[in-house]
């Protein structure tokens, strides 16, 4: 397995064949008919040479018109047999493919969503969007297409090789010998190719992480007017993905001369080989001629493996993306973690530093009572944000604990994770479908009473009523429009159906006007009475609103009261409420 700084990791070759090998025990016994339907197919092609080479000794020993309608006829048939127990195959090998690519979809989707919110940040979203997309598309046409061809011409092929030694084994050594340009420009491809074609998936995803990041902050962009410096930065990926797309096409273009070249060598061996015998009375004519039909047949089946090998390095690298998004780094130990005793959340003595800046925060000490309403404040920078995130378990501390009812928080299963803490920021998205589905994702299971119970606790139950259908309106780019307060309440409103017993609010009415802001904040404390609320805030009223303040100043917590006890301290909590409200410090 390799792994590049911050990106997702890649299954390394035994990984992925010990994937493949799940997959096809999954789906056993389809796998199992393919295989024979294969076979017999194969064996039914063998009969075409032979029976061509006995009509040739028939000739030649005399024989009339109704022994060569005989054997013609009997070839006839062999290929009519051939031609149906084919396509039977390839009917059969389709079908298995497609469930095995429902199978790496599900799987992949799955191991998507259990991914650490930290990981997928670190890794960015065009790696894992051009695994889901791209990789997923090569592997799904590998297992659909070149999967099944690839097993009908090696089972062909096979049968064609052996026939031509039942013939003679001496004829059989010879196309094999004449086999071996071919076998050495296979290895080295093989040597080659799987790097090559990780280095371009690797820069495809570069390319599609650019490109989402210049257009998700296309209005930053035009403000700061970096269009010529996003441009070169999409120039420059654009180029290490033509080098290592032109890498690929080299190995291509050196591997295909060499094995057209060398599929006449078989056959002219064979030829040259059974002339002779045939002149010393060793070998019929026919025979000769059959074992030179196979070695001309057999061409065609090779012809196809090579290309679908060359397909499958493709592929199998795409596959290799695939599967190693099960190797990513997990936040939960396997097993999970015990159920927490209670709602208490302790953090002792953490520190987090990101991987590629400082230490964030220093040494916080900190004590959430279950029913508590505590407001963090402080200047920007100050590490609020980043203790939101440990205090959610999106990331797990570099030193010190943070635990909820005595157990690691980043150590909490997802579904366990959900159930204790909701961490809700000014990031919010609004999925493609309707009212209603976008509010199921929370809980599935509600009713619509329960619905229209929690849009009316964030106040969004009005604009929903006047939709289109309510509930039923279809929302997304190409429907029903959203602004960013209707989505902020969209995704407070999945916060209350979720009902955590701890909510942590990072700036999450950052969208909504001070009035808006202020309705959905109260009405979402009605709605979660006797539950902790953790508010990060950059409005005071919050604070002024909250148990206790906790004040952030340079990764470090440097008060901690109720929103009186702090103003009178004359502290930085008193400056910052004085310079809020525009007043002299004291006032």
């Amino acid at each position: 397995m390799t792994e590049s700084r911050g990106r997702l990791p890649v299954a390394g070759p035994a990984d992925v064949r010990r994937a493949a090998g799940r997959l096809v025990r999954a789906d056993g016994r389809a796998f199992a008919a393919v295989l024979l339907l294969n076979m017999l197919a194969a064996a039914a092609g063998l009969a075409g040479p032979w029976l061509l080479g006995r009509i040739i000794d028939e000739v030649r020993a005399g024989g009339g018109v109704g022994a060569v309608d005989r054997l013609a006829l009997g070839i006839l048939v062999c290929a009519l047999t051939q031609l149906l127990l084919a396509r039977w195959a390839r009917y059969a090998g389709h079908r298995f493919g497609e469930r095995t690519l429902a199978r790496v979809r599900e799987q992949f989707v799955g191991r998507a969503l259990a991914l650490p919110a930290s990981v997928v940040e670190r890794a960015g979203t065009g790696d894992l969007t051009t695994r889901g997309t791209a990789d997923v598309a090569a592997v799904g046409t590998t297992l659909r297409d070149a999967g099944p061809e690839l097993l009908v011409c090696a089972v062909e092929a096979l049968f064609v090789m052996g026939a031509v030694f039942v013939i003679d084994p001496l004829l059989g050594a010879v196309g094999v010998l004449g086999l071996t340009p071919i076998w050495f420009a296979l290895r080295w491809y093989l040597r080659r190719a799987r790097a090559g074609y990780l280095a371009e998936g690797a820069a495809t995803s570069e390319v599609a992480e650019i490109l989402a990041a210049t257009a998700t902050g296309a209005r930053t962009v035009e403000a700061f007017r970096l269009q010529e410096r996003r441009t070169e930065a999409s120039r420059d990926a654009l180029e290490v993905s033509r080098r290592t797309r032109f890498h690929t096409l080299h190995l291509r273009s050196v591997f295909f001369p060499v094995v057209e070249v060398s599929y006449s060598i078989p056959v002219a061996g064979v030829l040259l080989l059974g002339g002779a015998l045939h002149a010393r009375g060793a070998m019929s004519l026919g025979a000769v001629v059959a074992a030179a039909l196979y070695l001309r047949q057999f061409v065609g089946p090779l012809d196809q493996i090579l290309v679908r090998v060359e397909q499958l390095q493709s592929s199998g690298a795409s596959f290799a993306r695939v599967e190693g998004l099960a190797r990513a780094p997990r936040s939960v130990p396997e097993g999970g973690a015990p159920a927490p005793a209670d709602d208490r959340i302790d953090v002792t003595g953490v520190r987090y530093a990101y991987e590629r800046g400082g230490e964030v925060l220093r040494g916080v000490d900190l004590t959430v009572r279950p029913g508590e309403r505590l407001a963090v404040v402080g200047p920007s920078g100050a590490g609020k944000t980043t203790l939101s995130r440990l205090l959610a378990g999106v990331d797990a501390p570099t030193a010190g604990a943070v635990t909820v009812g005595g157990v690691p928080v980043a150590d909490l299963e997802p579904e366990a994770l959900r159930r204790q803490v909701v961490l809700v920021t000014q990031e919010h998205h609004v999925f493609l479908g309707t009212v209603r589905d976008n509010l199921l994702i929370a809980e599935p299971a509600a009713s619509d009473e329960e619905l229209w119970a929690a849009l009316a606790a964030v106040g969004a139950a009005d604009w929903v009523r006047e939709l289109p259908g309510g509930l039923d309106a279809r929302l997304g780019a190409d429907r029903r429009r959203t602004d960013g307060s209707q989505a902020q309440q969209l995704a407070l409103a999945r916060v209350v159906l979720a009902d955590p017993h701890t909510l942590i609010l990072d700036e999450a009415t950052a969208l909504l006007d001070p009035t808006t802001a202020r309705h959905t904040e109260r009405a979402l404390a009605a709605v979660l009475e006797g539950r902790t609320v953790i508010a990060i805030a950059h409005r005071l009223h919050t604070a002024h609103d909250a148990d206790r303040v906790a004040v952030m100043e340079d990764g470090r917590l440097t008060e901690l009261g109720t929103h009186e006890e702090l103003v009178r301290a004359g502290g930085a909590y008193a400056a910052l409420w004085s310079t809020w409200h525009g007043e002299p410090r004291g006032t």
